[in-house]
């Protein structure tokens, strides 16, 4: 049975007589695992160099600011400062939404102050709250010179205040492509004028195991920075279980998890059910309004030049052209998540009651393995009243 989907549905003006579908139904046995074993390697690795770490940039995609925080991430790194660092801004709203997008940055800074930093269970402490680094929030777009410069000042305050004299080392770490080994070549580029150092791609897992340090912003003794700033980059590290069906067709849609773990056709459905739900004008170039994806990716073949023998078009091809498109920014730019008061507060809320910590694969088959007897045993219960 599919599981319903609800997103809050924008009126789609300009599509006289088109009606929106009002959830987006997926089969719930879709893959919701991508936890590879240089995950794991990776945690361990950032571990055992936690002792010479005095900082965490943490990169979170702007368009799925709460889908891309990673628990493990937080428990692996409890204690030390930290900088949230919410990349792909540019891709996450219209170039005309910037009141919209300040309003939408001012919630998530408020939302993380007041959340403090990255835990530590204080074992020789009755209390339940433990210590906590500080956190701070900054907002980037690897194109946006002053972006980078701004996260630059961030760090550089932070250096200053820890006085290292062999240069502060700094993690960057978050989901997998999240943005990481981009923001290190950005802050590289603006911080030293050097090229990159790191390897980049569309897709995730480039990077496999930690680098070694790379300085990216220089030494600058009048201002108290002595050696400059060090940054290591880390592999994306995902949860070993998604939980929640929307929450891995957003990360699949973002491109978090490697192409074709989620099929192609079923990420561009989600794309057109989003798309849709906004304006449908958005794809007008390519297709006519319509909530059929079979018919939308036949259009788009057919536009496309993506196109099997006989002129027969694949809808494959299409599916990952679309998504493709949407990423950069050229079929609409919009946020997957909502951002507003009541979410942040149910989601702290969630947090609180640890009901965000990842289950492992298999706690996850067994909880779903319970809830198929649950609903069968209904099943049968209605069946003997009847």
């Amino acid at each position: 049975m599919a599981a319903p989907l609800k997103t809050a549905i924008t009126s789609a003006s300009g599509s006289s007589g088109f009606v929106p579908r009002a959830v987006f139904e997926v089969s719930p046995s879709i893959t919701r695992s991508y936890f590879l074993g240089h995950h794991a390697g990776a945690l361990a690795s950032m571990r055992k160099v936690l002792s010479n770490i005095s900082l965490i940039l943490e990169c979170r995609d702007s368009r799925v600011p709460l889908t891309s925080t990673n628990p493990l991430l937080e428990t692996a790194l409890a204690g030390r400062d930290r900088v949230i660092v919410y990349t792909k801004a540019d891709l996450c709203a219209p170039p005309s939404s910037n009141r919209w997008l300040d309003k939408q940055k001012q919630l998530l800074t408020n939302f993380h102050s007041s959340r403090g930093g990255i835990s530590i269970p204080d074992t020789n402490s009755s209390s339940a709250e433990g210590s906590y680094g500080r956190t701070e929030v900054v907002f980037t777009d690897e194109r946006n010179p002053r972006s980078i410069q701004k996260l630059i000042d961030t760090i550089k305050t932070r250096a200053v205040a820890a006085e290292s004299l062999t240069g502060l080392r700094a993690l960057v770490v978050g989901m997998p492509n999240a943005g990481k080994s981009t923001l290190l070549n950005a802050l590289r580029r603006v911080g030293m004028r050097l090229p990159k150092a790191a390897q980049t791609g569309a897709q995730p897992g480039i990077t496999r195991k930690l680098g070694t340090p790379v300085r990216v912003i220089p030494e600058d003794s009048a201002s108290g920075l002595d050696a400059g700033v060090f940054l290591v980059d880390t592999p994306g590290v995902f949860v070993p279980y998604v939980g929640d069906v929307e929450a891995m067709l957003k990360l699949s849609l973002v491109g978090c998890v490697k192409d074709g773990l989620v099929p192609a056709e079923t990420v561009a459905d989600y794309l057109l059910f989003l798309l849709n739900q906004r304006d449908p004008r958005m794809y007008a170039e390519l297709c006519a309004p319509t909530n059929d994806v079979r018919e939308f990716l036949d259009a788009v073949a057919v536009r496309t030049g993506k196109l099997l023998k006989g002129g027969v078009p694949s809808q494959e091809q299409a599916a990952d052209w679309v998504v493709q498109q949407w990423r950069k920014g050229n079929l609409g730019r919009f946020g997957l998540d909502e951002v507003s008061e009541e979410s942040l507060r149910a989601w702290a809320v969630k947090a609180l009651a640890g009901a965000e910590q990842p289950l492992s694969l298999s706690q996850a088959k067994k909880r779903e393995k319970e809830a198929r007897k649950a609903r069968q045993a209904a099943k049968r219960q209605m069946a003997e009243a009847a």
